[in-house]
């Protein structure tokens, strides 16, 4: 929050912001809605932000990362859209399952209360029922003064008609206490040397053929829209001129709040709820940053080796690496390395020029043998390597296979038979038989280990907490981090790592589960099962990854000399 002084609405008063797309999909819906809440929350306005997606799925965490880029996980443990990583990143607000709604869930909850006898046997129809239970967490409760909801999709989309039809609703329900921001998109012709707005005109006539005037229109381009177009688009709109805003192509998707900011997005907002708009904040810490940002012009290379060719897949990751570099005063250069195509003949081209190597999460046999040959090049050249989640679990497999000498190591995911399960189910995943929501999910405590690399990394970040010392154990710390998996490094050999030199150094104190290794006479070689990249954000970058890039500045420095 900025220095100026925090504000809050009267009780009950709480304000709803509708943030709707039109002519064609990944305009950046989620951005403009974290930036809207960054924004209020700059006023000191207490603020959430929500999903609703229209798929059927229950969540995204079944769908292939190919249809839906990552999933992310909440602290309350559950999957949802991506789009909630943007939302805490920007913000530093902690979203629960309550901040992602599909269709599927609407339906689900509607079909359970009918099976269950709750309408009294009323014919159960889209309207009022299902609209009813869209309204009912559109309104969320909760005492926030600003709730943000963001409709996937795009208007005029069959599955999206009922969530519509809920804001037509709620507009009419609630007055000035709701406002629609609707994100368009602006054409440029090379040919015809145009900006056309048409498709923003029949977007916006699409949306009031559905009985909703927006309020604020954000028209998304790739060139400056002039004030004469602004005015043509206000005109055939039916929005004032000052409610028309552009989101240009920045260099960054952390320079669009200040953006929105400098053409009074927020501003039109407040005035549109007939809230006093008052001082504009300053978002010194934010600026702070923006300014780390343009200064970090040298690069720092930084290999990911993954099977899915799409950035959105590692959209979380991608992030924390490129918050971690701005904060040690680098650009991070991300390099996407196929893991299917990485083998013991080309895995020095392949990683040549890498200071550093994230070896990265996923779920599947294929890919794997991969990114054991990245482990291992990385580890016997002390390249500074982090694993993350099944990454870390193929340190520990080529460990096995290449130090311990276990040469069928593997985990039982992939070999159901091998003798050496050096990572196993969990044992109480051993029952599940449903796929979705059904792994270890969400945030778990974690001790560190005193003397370690991620100790030393979770204490100079603050981002610890210390733990009463018992008689003989010395000094702990815990850390508490978001899970998605149903394996886990298998205890039994345990000792047979640690005497060989890989240390387990992050230890789950309930279930005993092994949260991360590390080997400490390498610079920077360490796995996590747990997912950090869900936690970093643009003001509190996560700690391990400031600590990996750092490592990787320093690898760069070696080579450079």
């Amino acid at each position: 929050m900025d220095t100026m002084q925090s504000q809050t609405l009267a009780k009950g008063q709480t304000k709803y912001i509708f943030v709707t797309g039109g002519v064609v999909s990944s305009l950046g819906k989620g951005i403009i809605a974290a930036s809207i809440g960054k924004l209020l929350q700059a006023r000191g306005y207490d603020i959430t932000i929500q999903k609703f997606d229209p798929y059927i799925n229950i969540d995204p965490g079944t769908l292939n990362p190919y249809e839906h880029g990552e999933c992310y996980v909440t602290e309350d443990g559950f999957e949802t859209d991506l789009d909630l990583g943007h939302y805490e990143r920007f913000t530093g607000i902690r979203t629960t399952r309550d901040n992602s709604i599909t269709t599927g869930r609407i339906y689900q909850t509607v079909i359970d209360r009918e099976r269950h006898g709750d309408y009294l046997g009323k014919t159960i129809q889209v309207v009022p029922h299902i609209t009813d239970e869209i309204k009912r967490r559109m309104l969320r409760e909760g005492n926030y003064d600003f709730v943000i909801t963001e409709v996937g999709g795009t208007i005029g989309d069959i599955e999206s008609a009922p969530f519509m039809e809920a804001i037509r609703q709620l507009r009419w329900e609630l007055g000035r206490n709701a406002v629609c921001v609707h994100l368009t998109y602006v054409p440029y012709l090379k040919a015809a040397d145009e900006l056309k707005t048409k498709p923003t005109q029949h977007s916006v006539k699409e949306l009031q053929g559905m009985g909703i005037q927006p309020d604020i229109l954000v028209l998304r381009t790739e060139r400056h829209l002039d004030d004469a177009l602004r005015m043509k688009v206000a005109s055939f709109c039916n929005v004032d001129l000052e409610c028309v805003v552009q989101s240009e192509d920045m260099p960054s998707i952390y320079e669009v709040p200040v953006s929105m900011q400098r053409q009074g997005l927020d501003a039109a907002i407040l005035r549109k709820m007939g809230i006093s708009v008052g001082e504009t904040p300053a978002m010194k810490p934010w600026h702070a940053f923006l300014d780390k940002q343009r200064r970090a012009t040298s690069e720092v290379h930084i290999g990911l080796v993954g099977k899915y060719d799409l950035q959105d897949a590692y959209k979380s990751i991608r992030e924390s690496l490129n918050l971690a570099g701005i904060y040690n005063d680098v650009k991070a250069k991300i390099h996407f390395v196929n893991s299917e195509e990485v083998t013991t003949e080309n895995v020095a081209t392949r990683l040549e020029g890498m200071a550093g190597v994230v070896i990265c999460p996923g779920f599947g046999q294929r890919g794997i043998e991969g990114k054991i040959v990245a482990a291992e090049y990385c580890r016997t050249n002390d390249i500074p390597t982090f694993g993350i989640c099944l990454g870390m679990q193929m340190m520990v497999i080529e460990f096995a296979r290449n130090v311990l000498g276990y040469a069928d190591a593997n985990s039982s995911e992939m070999s159901a038979d091998t003798r050496h399960p050096v990572i196993n189910l969990m044992e109480e995943q051993k029952n599940v038989t449903n796929m979705g929501g059904t792994m270890r999910l969400g945030a778990y405590d974690c001790e560190l280990v005193k003397g370690s690399r991620a100790y030393e990394a979770y204490t100079q970040s603050g981002q610890s907490t210390p733990l009463p010392t018992g008689e003989g154990s010395g000094e702990r710390l815990l850390i508490r981090e978001r899970h998605r998996h149903r394996y886990e490094f298998n205890n039994e050999y345990r000792e047979d790592y640690e005497q060989h030199g890989m240390q387990c150094v992050g230890i789950n104190p309930a279930a005993d589960l092994v949260e991360i290794v590390e080997i400490p006479t390498l610079r920077w070689y360490i796995g996590t099962q747990f997912h950090p990249e869900y936690a970093s954000t643009v003001l509190h970058p996560h700690p391990l990854f400031m600590s990996f890039v750092k490592a990787c500045v320093q690898e760069e420095s070696v080579k450079s000399v």
